[in-house]
């Protein structure tokens, strides 16, 4: 693994804005490892279809996978800390001051000058996504420099690794999610994994046979892992377990979720919503199924409490 500083980056501290070294006084309740970006959206509430020029808005947030599962924990009353990259740029500035006032902990994210900040545009069209483009280059660029923290003292160490929960991103690298899945750092976490995207979705293949690993997909990228086809979110679970998966979470859109381990499965449909947004629903759905089991929840309060949260972020409700 590499050095966490390594040319050109150091971790940021959001509260003074200054950079700084050492361990961590507050020992925080999950760790967030993957995206810190800036989302683009577009949204209208007319139909489109490929080539259209219509009305609508255009916002600019924060946001990339392992961000806007924070922003769901912290909402939550966890204190997540978020390990990734920004560019030592105008907009990476931007970014962790606006992560600093939503009370996210990103004194351990890499700032890099010889990156720049990733983005994510989007446009969605009467709630449903019509065309993404993710532009995570420095995240890969970074690629194990990000995980430094767990390994020099300061969240970690090989002496003394990691135990409780981490949220894990599939914008990261086939070769860091294959160092997560292998690298006794990582061998006491409960790793929460989920890929980026149904393109990525093959990428968490290495955690299949992990003995602590939940993952979070939905049907498509269950299908894409357990490499068969898979027709809704209960063949999808069916398929990851016969791959060899301890736990997985498999969502359908708004038919069917399902908690699903070798000693049985849980399901329930989410609450009917006339849909607004949808970039950001699958962390959110992950964030507070994750916040719900830390607090003891049991296996089915957990799983109706992340489609609640989940229906009310995509009907507009929350951030």
């Amino acid at each position: 693994m590499g050095s966490g500083g390594g040319p050109g980056g150091k971790p940021w501290t959001a509260r003074t804005g200054s950079l700084r070294e050492g361990r961590m006084t507050n020992r925080p309740d999950i760790l967030c490892i993957g995206s810190v970006l800036w989302d683009i959206i577009g949204r209208t509430d007319l139909s489109m279809a490929p080539g259209n020029d219509k009305p609508g808005q255009i916002t600019r947030l924060a946001g990339g996978v392992a961000l806007n599962i924070a922003v769901t924990l912290r909402a939550q009353g966890l204190r997540p800390v978020l390990l990734s990259v920004v560019g030592e740029d105008a907009a990476g500035a931007a970014l962790l001051a606006e992560c600093g006032r939503m009370g996210l902990d990103v004194a351990h994210v890499l700032v890099d000058r010889a990156l720049s900040t990733d983005q994510y545009v989007a446009i969605e069209a009467q709630g449903h996504l019509l065309a993404a483009l993710a532009d995570a280059r420095s995240l890969e660029a970074a690629g194990a420099r990000i995980l430094a923290p767990l390994e020099d003292g300061r969240l970690a160490s090989p002496g003394a690794p990691w135990q409780g929960p981490m949220a894990i991103d599939g914008n990261l690298t086939p070769d860091v999610l294959a160092e997560i899945a292998q690298s006794p750092l990582f061998s006491l976490a409960d790793l929460r994994v989920a890929p980026a995207s149904p393109g990525k979705a093959e990428r968490l293949r290495v955690f299949l046979t992990h003995p602590g690993a939940t993952i979070y997909v939905n049907a498509e990228e269950a299908g894409l892992i357990a490499g068969r086809a898979v027709s809704c979110a209960e063949s999808g679970a069916e398929a990851l377990l016969a791959a060899g998966a301890r736990r997985v979470l498999v969502t359908d859109g708004g038919r069917l979720a399902v908690d699903a381990r070798a000693d049985g499965s849980v399901s329930f449909a989410p609450p009917p919503v006339a849909p607004r947004r949808v970039t950001g629903a699958g962390d959110t759905f992950m964030a507070a199924h994750i916040a719900a089991e830390t607090r003891g929840a049991a296996r089915a309060a957990a799983l109706t409490h992340a489609l609640a949260t989940a229906a009310a972020y995509v009907a507009g409700d929350s951030r």
